[in-house]
């Protein structure tokens, strides 16, 4: 299969790559002018999971095509987007026009109601997934991240059609084990809020890396996250379809913060994903606070701690 990757991000190089160990024909979509910037090789430094636990390491410096330019006419058949919530929208308008033959993978966090995160591009041709990777791009460029064994997928309503189904066995035959989620779109917004309470401590401290080996600040991330589920059902969210998810924020804070933070500090795979998160003036964190405040505010839900963080996430 050919595959654009739209951007070369953490999450779309690592994936990005795992496609082209598959067999598969991979390229990258950059703005114009990046090209040269990153350059035609990639280095990475992975751990990858996909066949068992603890993980395989890797360290190769992979070559890598790019383009500039993405004309109607183009002959690929999967394009992959794995951007910030906060550019799906512009992305899914450049592509509207230059959507080919391609199914469009929107493969990352949504926050709006998908029909409108993703206009004007056609639903039928939309498939819904999220990574399970992690990892950030050090100063000396080099890709540290860890790839976990699952991939999850869902639908925004009606069951896979043709193209999902494709779309799942791409990953599959890529070493994937894949999980279904049979509400998708409620996944996602359970796990933007879990996102915000953690980028809370993260912007709070500098950056996600410094909540390693702090069980005081997982207590607070998840205190924060429990206090944005209100915010999730008043979307419109069943959280009984979502026990497991949310199984973190039911259970004592005091008990889960130091398993979590004993997790991160042992576990290199969940270390790894944090630490490389070293970068204090990523945008996404703040977006993703200052969204979830907004809505909060239009819903009339309160939700203190968010409130109180304010000051760190507003320009």
């Amino acid at each position: 299969m050919k595959i654009l990757l739209f951007g070369r991000g953490v999450i779309a190089t690592v994936y990005g790559w795992t496609l082209h160990q598959a067999g598969h024909d991979v390229e990258f979509y950059v703005r114009p002018g990046r090209a040269a910037a990153y350059g035609d090789a990639v280095d990475l430094d992975l751990i990858d999971a996909r066949r068992r636990l603890p993980g395989k390491r890797v360290v190769e410096r992979w070559p890598v095509r790019l383009r500039e330019e993405l004309p109607a006419d183009h002959d690929f058949d999967l394009i992959v987007v794995s951007v910030s919530h906060h550019r799906l929208a512009e992305a899914a308008a450049f592509l509207a026009p230059r959507l080919g033959k391609a199914t469009v993978l929107v493969f990352g966090n949504v926050w709006e109601d998908p029909s409108v995160a993703v206009a004007p591009l056609p639903l039928d041709r939309v498939a819904w997934g999220f990574p399970q990777a992690g990892g950030g791009f050090g100063d000396n460029g080099v890709l540290r991240g860890a790839i976990l064994p699952a991939v999850y997928f869902g639908t925004a309503g009606p069951p896979p059609n043709e193209r999902e189904r494709a779309v799942r066995q791409v990953f599959r035959e890529a070493g994937f084990k894949l999980r279904e989620h049979p509400d998708l779109p409620g996944w996602l917004l359970i796990h933007f809020v879990s996102d915000a309470g953690m980028f809370i401590q993260g912007l709070r401290l500098g950056s996600l890396s410094d909540l390693v080996g702090k069980p005081a600040a997982f207590r607070e991330a998840l205190l924060a996250g429990r206090e944005l589920l209100p915010l999730v059902e008043a979307r419109g969210v069943d959280l009984r379809r979502h026990r497991a998810s949310v199984l973190r924020y039911r259970l004592p804070a005091w008990l889960m913060a130091p398993a979590f933070s004993w997790l991160v500090t042992h576990f290199a795979l969940a270390r790894l994903s944090l630490e490389a998160h070293s970068d204090p003036t990523t945008a996404e964190p703040r977006e993703v606070c200052r969204d979830t405040l907004a809505e909060a505010r239009r819903l009339g839900v309160a939700v203190p701690r968010l409130e109180a963080a304010e000051p760190t996430f507003t320009p």
